[in-house]
């Protein structure tokens, strides 16, 4: 199944992609949530789908929202692909180097991505993200994928002089508004052949920037669960996002591009479909 959350900011309803069409689910779930997962509402859902399950369909123009509502945790994984650690001039983590981004920070797939007040090196990521489907503490690398619901894009959006230059730990430049567009659907593990070989992209104004494979990754998603889970309990709903391959605005030499107000960014996975921002000034 591939989910999807559409309608107005602050008001979406759960639903289905079934092919280039959307369909409304909502006559028989509340929301894509904690309580959705933990309570084997996949299952649930695939069931009602299978039986024939009549749902109206939705416009392609209506808005998409993320694919998951508010989770308690959105964790990140830094310096996850070896090439980037190389041009950032990185060593390659010998473990998982491990960020939070606020849950203020998620938004749809395509709402414009906004320019924090004083920024100056508003940055991009495309990643790959995986989503927890039950409640994970002490899980063993064998058993991992069983914690998993599914997989979604996400745009680890980052403001490096807050991240980088103002001390103190990397949230500070990854947790602002709209700095985690995910999204378009949440695709459950049968959707996706091999999660481990995924072509991935993200362009700016039309210019690849980065162009890379999940293949290309150093801890792979059963380790991710297996290592997070030692330290924290992981619940229902909550968004791991496991880095991003080289080409991102910090490391291009020798001057550096970041985003700027009126830029368009793009970025998809291969299975995951694609997203878009355009960058927007900051406004009260």
């Amino acid at each position: 199944m591939k989910l999807i959350r559409f309608g107005a900011e602050g008001s979406e309803k759960p639903g289905i992609l079934i092919g280039e069409k959307r369909y409304d689910v909502s006559s028989i779930v509340s929301d894509y949530n904690e309580s959705f997962f933990e309570n084997n509402g996949l299952e649930k859902l695939k069931t009602a789908i299978e039986s024939g399950t009549s749902f109206p369909e939705v416009a392609a123009d209506i808005r998409l929202g993320s694919p998951v509502a508010r989770p308690s945790k959105i964790i990140c994984i830094g310096l996850n692909y070896v090439d980037h650690c190389h041009e950032t001039g990185a060593p390659i983590p010998t473990e998982p180097i491990i960020f939070f981004k606020s849950t203020t920070s998620l938004c749809g797939p395509n709402d414009n991505v906004i320019i924090p007040k004083g920024s100056e090196k508003t940055d991009w990521e495309v990643e790959l993200a995986f989503v927890v489907g039950k409640k994970a503490s002490y899980v063993e690398e064998a058993e991992a994928l069983d914690y998993v619901a599914g997989y979604a894009l996400l745009n680890d959006y980052s403001e490096r002089a807050f991240q980088i230059e103002m001390g103190g730990q990397w949230a500070k430049g990854k947790g602002c508004d709209t700095f985690a567009p995910l999204g378009p659907v949440l695709a459950t593990q049968d959707e996706i052949a091999d999660v481990n070989n995924l072509s991935m992209w993200l362009t700016v104004n039309g210019k690849k920037f980065q162009d890379s494979n999940t293949s290309n990754l150093v801890f792979k998603i059963p380790f991710l669960v297996h290592y997070l889970s030692q330290f924290m309990t992981l619940l229902p709903g909550d968004i791991i996002s496991t880095g991003t391959p080289p080409g991102v605005g910090l490391g291009i030499k020798p001057d550096p591009v970041y985003v700027k107000a009126g830029d368009v960014i793009e970025l998809g996975i291969e299975g995951l479909g694609s997203s878009k921002q355009v960058a927007v000034a900051y406004s009260k």
